[in-house]
């Protein structure tokens, strides 16, 4: 059986890099009773520059990914009209398609391009939305995933994720040959920008939660000595500044809610045990006391309280506690393994990593209900992370990425073109 100390180091053996686009399948059904919906080829007006990204066809990946609508196939459209004067309803509603998107593109490369979209119901023969946008060839891409925003939320009621962005490791050769890279894409996988390359192990990456930064752990050399430090980088520039070098173990940084503290796990008074650090002017409050190993805190939304896992009870388990430390409660009690809690969106379920000796596989947690769903059948996962809406959790499964959707019915894949491992993922916030 793994211990919980072999986790927290394990980390640096099993990472993983990539510099290719991850490529996303879906690996399982999708959701059963997924909408129909048709999303025709925009028109390309005429004197219109053939862009370089195709919108529709974005969009379409982007809601069928999602599990929460199934697609209509090019090939299978009836018809590919522009304008909803050129719908014919009634061949749509016998063929049972009850939405169909429609849109337009206008302009080009130098001057900027327009586009427009409309959502049509067609049971309804009217349209539900519709916006126009312009454009620049480089945001074209991000066009057509706002464009899937609005569809989902027109028809969800939720806020769709397809603006936002996850950041991941990756690891490229073996031994002395290792290169680590850490990097930020959009959510389906597009448009990789790196954000640090080391020979060094990246672990343990956290937003910030207005996007503006990320927390990591990596490793520096003092007096001719590896010691574990916590970065905190600036998107933007790529500026990064050393926030805690302390002696022994400086690891998993979770930021608070309002994003001035940091909690993370420090060894400096011989044992690991959670830390809050103001990030400001690093000043650090002691929240455990405990023989045992106590890591991988995480934040309730409301800011009131932090999870964390601690052997302390023989088996890596997880805990709840007050944000001055107050109050322990433990929280699982299923199975001989519970570690890396991830609080959802709304804080009302856990992610965590749950296993034994021979599978290690994402599970939820209902905090209120105590029941603990098992979401993936494979045997080696790890770093689980919701999507900031809390429809999916992406995570590290052998040497790729892979998300799955909270009821479990939705799998996809996500791994680079490359002979290359990848770990570590989270997923952003919602911008503000």
């Amino acid at each position: 059986m793994r211990t919980l100390i072999l986790c927290l180091l394990g980390y640096f053996a099993i990472l993983s890099q990539a510099h290719a686009i991850l490529n996303i399948d879906i690996i399982g059904g999708k959701e059963e009773g997924g909408q129909p919906i048709a999303v025709v080829p925009f028109q390309l007006r005429v004197g219109t520059q053939q862009p370089a990204q195709n919108i529709a066809n974005i969009v379409s990946n982007n809601l069928y990914r999602s599990g929460r609508f199934a697609t209509m196939p090019n090939h299978q459209l009836l018809e590919q009209p522009y304008h909803s004067n050129q719908i014919s309803y009634s061949r749509w509603q016998t063929a049972g398609m009850p939405h169909l998107v429609i849109g337009r593109i206008a302009g080009g490369v130098v001057r900027g391009y327009t586009v427009e979209f409309e959502l049509i119901d067609i049971y309804k023969r009217q349209r539900l939305i519709g916006f126009r946008y312009n454009a620049t060839s480089e945001t074209l891409r991000q066009v057509a995933h706002q464009i899937s925003n609005e569809i989902y939320l027109a028809l969800t009621g939720k806020r769709g994720i397809f603006t936002t962005q996850i950041v991941y490791v990756t690891l490229q050769g073996r031994g002395k040959q290792n290169q680590y890279h850490l990097y930020l894409a959009d959510a389906d996988g597009a448009n990789p920008r790196l954000m640090l390359r080391s020979s060094e192990p990246i672990f343990s990456p956290s937003w910030s939660p207005d996007k503006r930064h990320i927390a990591y752990v990596t490793y520096d050399h003092f007096n001719s000595k590896k010691r574990m430090v916590v970065y905190i980088q600036e998107i933007r520039t790529g500026r990064r500044a050393r926030v805690s070098a302390q002696p022994g173990m400086n690891t998993a940084p979770a930021w608070s809610p309002d994003g001035r503290r940091l909690a993370l796990t420090l060894s400096q008074d011989g044992n690991p045990e959670i830390y809050i650090m103001e990030v400001y002017d690093h000043a650090l409050t002691r929240l455990t006391h405990d023989p045992a190993i106590d890591t991988e805190p995480d934040w309730a939304p409301d800011g009131r309280s932090l999870v964390f896992t601690s052997d302390r009870s023989g088996q890596p388990q997880i805990y709840r506690m007050s944000t001055s430390g107050q109050s322990v409660q433990r929280l699982t009690f299923q199975g001989t393994y519970n570690a890396r809690p991830r609080y959802s969106p709304d804080g009302t379920q856990l992610a965590l990593l749950h296993g034994n000796h021979q599978r290690y596989q994402i599970a939820i947690l209902n905090l209120k209900s105590k029941q603990l769903k098992i979401l993936t059948q494979t045997t080696l996962d790890e770093s689980p992370s919701f999507a900031p809406n809390g429809s999916m959790i992406i995570y590290a499964t052998g040497s790729e990425l892979a998300a799955v959707s909270i009821d479990g019915r939705v799998h996809q894949r996500l791994a680079t073109n490359m002979n290359e491992e990848v770990r570590e993922p989270a997923w952003s916030p919602f911008y503000k």
